[in-house]
């Protein structure tokens, strides 16, 4: 695979160390058992795969490219880089400014901007009326766009589905990037609808056995399909996609509830007409950090630290899978960890942060460790120092690796 040149303090002398000797040992990445870092009165479990992933590396790449190349010139970002405080901030302290918050709200005017104006495009791609919008401005939009390989893939899953006359389902988060930009890039090529989960795909699926009225629906996804849609039509042939952060269990029973809707309606014999039985279009870095999660469930620990920014679509899928079993805190960095007995975190529930006791006494205590994919490594290694800081007797890091 491709080796990116991102700034070295993204790399750390603990994990960047580990995750090299688990590729020499394991090049096709077939054993997703967690590495055990022992450092005495405190011991790490480590996800097989976690952190920076293949998409996030080319985004930085190209986004630090842009600033050394452009010197004097205004440099924007559409949105955020990656969900990934750290990173996005650095950026900022670089000249780089945000023309819109994750959700679309503009920072920036667009009429501000001209044809000497460099735009980066984030790894979550961008919307086709955005990018008309750049073209008609005379902004070169091809140079730094850093939209993630494996969100155009499933474009072009979406575009082959609309090319054979399917409507598109798309499992994702209405509001989040990467779904916007999705959305806008199915219904160039086919009727297209949006559901966040299992749930509303159950209700979308008992609307077409006809369990709800029309209006109901115009109700419940008016501002979630494409113009015109008409649902007593659109609904009768359909494929599903997603977004590629999803949780992979889920888009799977999606794509299975839609396949039993179809063959209720229309019988195992015509299915093939009426069902795009497409693969699951998940990123490889998606599917490896949750498989490498479901392999931190076989083993016991006191405790779990998911490390990203709060707004991260797979790290907040990492910790639900975690929090099931153990007591699981979700934090940014090390200044999370007030002292050693109290931690702020992020709880996905009330969204919103809070504070609650940390450590305990025993030792040595056991402490799962992983991080989402747009998470520098250098951050994992500074939680895993401040949570040594605590305790007498550390091991050295060069005697753990």
């Amino acid at each position: 695979m491709k080796q990116f040149d991102i700034p070295t303090f993204y790399r750390s002398p603990i994990i960047s160390k580990l995750k090299e000797k688990r590729k020499a040992a394991d090049p096709r990445k077939k054993d997703f058992s967690p590495a055990l870092l022992d450092f005495g009165p405190v011991q790490f479990i480590v996800p097989r795969h976690f952190g920076f992933c293949y998409g996030v590396e080319n985004a930085i790449e190209i986004a630090y490219k842009a600033v050394d190349e452009n010197p004097g010139k205004r440099i924007f970002l559409l949105s955020q880089m990656i969900h990934n405080p750290a990173v996005n901030a650095d950026l900022e302290a670089r000249g780089i400014q945000f023309i819109m918050d994750t959700k679309g709200n503009q920072f920036i005017p667009w009429d501000e901007l001209n044809e000497e104006d460099v735009v980066i495009i984030p790894a979550f791609g961008t919307t086709v009326e955005i990018e008309e919008l750049l073209k008609a401005k005379n902004i070169e939009v091809k140079e730094y766009n850093t939209t993630c390989p494996f969100v155009e893939k499933v474009w072009n899953r979406s575009k082959k589905l609309g090319d054979d006359n399917y409507t598109i389902i798309i499992h994702g988060k209405p509001i989040h990037e990467e779904t916007r930009a999705t959305f806008s890039h199915a219904k160039e090529s086919a009727a297209s609808i949006v559901v966040k989960d299992i749930e509303e795909s159950r209700w979308l699926g008992e609307y077409m056995l006809g369990k709800h009225p029309d209006e109901a629906f115009e109700q419940k996804f008016r501002e979630r399909c494409s113009e015109g849609f008409d649902p007593n039509k659109d609904l009768n042939r359909v494929g599903v996609v997603n977004q590629t952060t999803m949780l992979a269990s889920e888009t799977q029973s999606i794509a299975d509830f839609f396949k039993e809707i179809m063959l209720a309606k229309y019988g195992e014999e015509n299915i093939k007409e009426h069902f795009a039985d497409t693969r699951d279009t998940l990123c490889y870095a998606t599917n490896d950090n949750q498989q490498s999660t479901f392999g931190l469930l076989e083993h016991k620990a006191d405790l779990a630290l998911v490390i990203g920014g709060y707004n991260s679509s797979n790290t907040s899928h990492l910790l639900e899978l975690l929090e099931d079993k153990f007591q699981s805190y979700f934090i940014k960095d090390e200044n999370e960890i007030l002292s050693k007995n109290e931690i702020q975190h992020f709880d996905l529930h009330s969204k919103d942060l809070k504070k609650s006791t940390f450590l305990s006494d025993k030792e040595p205590i056991k402490i799962i460790i992983s991080s989402g994919a747009s998470c520098p490594d250098s951050v994992v290694d500074r939680v895993m120092m401040k949570v040594l800081s605590y305790y007498d007797g550390v091991k050295d890091v060069e005697e753990v690796i």
